[in-house]
């Protein structure tokens, strides 16, 4: 199903985020917690415009994009500052799932087949101000590029007219009557701007409102109601909380009818107090709110598993999860791939912040990038010789050695699981 997308913008100017293109006016000096705020919202994508001059300055937002890729968790919009194929690159590369090509730039428009070509057109969309340049490029958009984000309100009307690619409408505050009307065109497939900015607390309920009103929007809608669940004698199911990143347990709570719908609602974690008998919004004193991803039932339907993006401490007592209290343990080898690599991976930081006398991995460190990228070739040399081995042990070890040696360069380029986690994840 395709949904109408709520789409909030940051302009980013300094390093800072700004209320718009000429409004330098300071909003947020921390873009990155600015993107997570709006993803945890429900906003379903996001507009990063870098609004930096000069190369370092620019190199700078390009770092601060890829902060926000990471804290935002809903799709990136790259935009602004770009002038070649490697400006387009660099904002793939920092996360964004699209790059933006400014269609009042000549320059932009002849570069819309080359980038499209290389990245593909689902990667690619264009920044419009007046609707004459979608007709005037009808040919090279349609072919090239999967969305066209206008940033002038009065050109709206003739750029839905025109446009055979989807419009993002970039509408500065305007009346919840007005959303609803912009968005039951077939043509506009998302609204930009001021308008969610400044509402963006406020998108759930605009949503449902949405839905009420026969639009189609991405909501919490259950497949499973809940008098179909099995409940305890009090009329409450248990819920099992884990972290959805790590799949760590974090805590276990109760959900009455309620807060079951209070949560879908709102896309934050909402219990039943049984001490209190009291709806409970978790993180509603200390801040440490669990944004739902996904909740699956078990077979019987009486328990319900929550996946959540955990804000601070899930546990009271400032744990992250509420199970540390070991009971008893049976030695074992940790067999979980990403924690065995995160593991190793946080020796080799260590390592690098605090030398050990005779460490391998400190030699590498001392004798720099061209010591460690020699290493890594001979390590993918060896595992090409070793994979002619009908013995496939000698495949696995040449890998090991190879994966530390890639961990090695990832400390010394201060790159991390998580980034390389989400980068394949996102292929």
């Amino acid at each position: 199903m395709s949904y109408k997308k709520f789409i909030p913008c940051i302009y980013l100017y300094r390093g800072d985020a700004v209320k718009g293109f000429t409004d330098h006016t300071i909003i947020d000096t921390n873009p990155a917690a600015l993107a997570g705020f709006y993803g945890d919202n429900g906003a379903d994508e996001l507009i990063v415009y870098d609004m930096s001059e000069g190369d370092a300055e620019h190199e700078e937002a390009l770092d601060i994009i890829k902060a926000i890729c990471c804290e935002a968790e809903i799709p990136v919009i790259g935009a602004g500052n770009v002038k070649r194929m490697e400006d387009i690159k660099k904002l793939i590369y920092a996360g964004c799932r699209k790059a933006a090509l400014n269609y009042s730039k000549p320059d932009n428009v002849a570069l819309t087949a080359e980038v499209s070509a290389k990245f593909g057109s689902d990667k690619i969309a264009a920044c419009v101000s007046e609707a004459a340049a979608i007709s005037e490029n009808a040919d090279i958009l349609e072919q090239y590029v999967s969305d066209i984000i206008l940033v002038k309100e009065k050109e709206l009307k003739e750029a839905v007219r025109v446009s055979k690619q989807p419009v993002i409408a970039s509408v500065p505050d305007v009346s919840l009557d007005k959303i609803l009307e912009l968005l039951s065109k077939d043509n506009i497939c998302g609204i930009s701007g001021n308008a969610i900015n400044e509402n963006a607390k406020e998108l759930p309920a605009i949503k449902q409102l949405c839905r009420n009103n026969g639009i189609s929007v991405n909501t919490f809608e259950p497949a499973i109601r809940w008098d179909e669940f099995k409940l305890n004698t009090d009329g409450q199911i248990p819920v099992v909380v884990q972290d959805y990143r790590t799949d760590e347990v974090l805590m276990v709570a109760y959900m009455n009818e309620e807060a079951y719908h209070t949560t879908l609602q709102t896309g934050k974690m909402t219990y039943y107090s049984r001490s209190r008998k009291e709806l409970w919004v978790k993180g509603e004193t200390s801040g440490h709110y669990q944004y739902v991803k996904s909740m699956t039932a078990d077979c019987d339907k009486d328990t319900i598993l929550a996946k959540v993006s955990q804000v601070g401490a899930a546990c009271h007592t400032g744990s992250h999860s509420c199970f540390f209290n070991e009971i008893m343990s049976k030695e074992y080898e940790a067999s979980n791939p990403l924690k065995v690599f995160e593991q190793v991976f946080d020796v080799i930081k260590d390592r690098k912040i605090h030398p050990k006398e005779g460490s391998y991995t400190n030699y590498l460190f001392d004798k720099g990038i061209d010591k460690i990228l020699k290493k890594l070739g001979e390590e993918a040399t060896e595992i090409v010789i070793a994979a002619k081995n009908p013995n496939a042990n000698e495949v696995k070890y040449e890998i090991a050695d190879f994966l530390y040696h890639m961990m090695v360069l990832m400390a010394e380029k201060n790159v991390t699981w998580e980034e390389i986690t989400a980068e394949l994840a996102r292929r």
